[in-house]
């Protein structure tokens, strides 16, 4: 009889999971207005530049549009949103500052004690769509305590491709039931299943704000694991 391999890693999606993108943009944006005297409606912005990137990605996996990395397609993304929101008032230099705001993202709260929790026991890393340069600034800005990067990058391409989870496994010379992949949306979670990885669902209602509360998945979702943060994740993984 065959026992169960233990776990040894956990690997994160990172935006919207480890950091809340959405009140970092916010945050930021505000000041730009203060800064310049304009009333750019950052909460829609900050929807539209997200949401915007995953057709991108869509059509980049089809093979429709050539690969390039995530600092580049926000920026892509940030020009085409340019006129609807009137950025004219920003110089070419103010607009990759502003761009490289994915870079300065905060964690949500539970966040970097989660982490290092689950660092004393697990190898831990991102699995996310951003670049190596995005995801290793953002760690060094919001403390995130990673012990290595894992990025689409390596590969050019994009989750949830599966050889990016194939990447991963390959890469930290494990097996896939060796491996958590943590994340709040449930297509990630999925992805990784599908390659054999285990799956744990942290809930962040508040990621597209608090008029757009998100509901958690359930238990028909089929994952290993639902916590409410990252450090109900590491509670459960730690003493499970």
């Amino acid at each position: 009889m065959m026992t169960e391999k233990p776990i040894r890693a956990v690997l994160f999606d990172v935006f919207g999971t480890v950091v809340d993108y959405r009140e970092s943009i916010i945050r930021e944006g505000h000041k730009w207005n203060k800064q310049k005297g304009v009333t750019i409606d950052w909460p829609s912005l900050a929807d539209d530049w997200r949401g915007a990137c995953q057709p991108t990605i869509d059509r980049m996996l089809n093979g429709e549009k050539e690969w390039k990395p995530f600092d580049a397609l926000h920026r892509e993304e940030l020009n085409r949103l340019s006129s609807r929101y009137d950025l004219s008032c920003f110089s070419e230099d103010e607009l990759r500052v502003l761009n490289d705001v994915w870079q300065r993202l905060e964690p949500w709260g539970d966040s970097v004690t989660g982490l290092e929790r689950l660092k004393s026991q697990f190898i831990i890393a991102p699995l996310s769509n951003g670049n190596v340069s995005l995801l290793t600034h953002m760690a060094k800005h919001a403390g995130l305590p990673w012990d290595l990067i894992l990025s689409p990058e390596f590969i050019k391409s994009y989750k949830p491709d599966p050889a990016v989870f194939q990447m991963a496994y390959h890469y930290l010379g494990l097996d896939p039931d060796e491996i958590v992949m943590a994340a709040a949306h449930p297509s990630d979670l999925q992805a990784a299943a599908e390659q054999g990885m285990k799956t744990a669902y942290i809930c962040r209602p508040l990621e597209h704000g608090m008029n757009q509360i998100t509901e958690t998945v359930t238990p028909e979702d089929d994952c290993d694991y639902m916590a409410r943060d990252i450090v109900d994740l590491a509670n459960q993984l730690i003493d499970s």
